[in-house]
């Protein structure tokens, strides 16, 4: 049986902890994508689609903020009942983000190379991931790749920091990537 639907979204909640108690941001949210669809999640600022987004990922930061309730189907499997290593394996390669704020996605410290080096798996050689690296740097638009695996984020644009972070996201060929407001 092939199953066409890639992800599905069921009765999702989510809450923040507002002083001693916790307060719903998402609640009983549902959707779903098909293989090869674009969705997009449209709304107001503070409605919850970043968190929604977050929540996909398993991203949510515990303790101040926790998934309630629902599921995150990624092709039948729930992603809210992963383990970390199992989660380790599904970030990257089944599912991938672009974050809203690179400047705060990029680690300061280190450069854009090494950053870059770290989405690839196991087996990848540190030469395959340079030259992967420099491929997807020039697919993003980037112009002078090798230059630019040298340099910090702060040494950046935030337009070119937001091309780095989508070439990372797409680096690995996810099934599903998340696009959190990537312009």
């Amino acid at each position: 049986m092939v199953v066409s639907t890639l992800l599905e979204v069921k009765n999702l909640s989510v809450a923040f902890q507002q002083g001693d108690r916790f307060v719903n941001v998402v609640d009983d949210l549902n959707f779903e994508v098909q293989l090869g669809q674009c969705l997009g999640i449209v709304g107001e600022s503070g409605c919850g689609k970043s968190v929604t987004s977050l929540s996909i990922m398993q991203l949510i930061p515990y303790p101040v903020g926790k998934i309630t309730g629902g599921e995150v189907l990624l092709q039948g499997r729930d992603v809210l009942k992963m383990s970390n290593d199992e989660l380790r394996d599904c970030r990257g390669s089944d599912i991938a983000m672009i974050f809203q704020e690179p400047m705060t996605a990029l680690n300061p410290v280190y450069n854009i190379g090494s950053q870059m080096l770290e989405v690839f798996p196991k087996g990848v050689t540190k030469e395959q991931a340079r030259q992967r690296s420099l491929d997807l740097l020039r697919s993003v638009g980037l112009a002078e790749p090798q230059l630019l695996l040298k340099n910090y984020p702060h040494e950046l644009s935030g337009g070119m920091r937001q091309r780095v972070m989508i070439a990372m996201a797409i680096a690995n060929n996810p099934k599903l990537l998340i696009a959190d407001e990537p312009t």
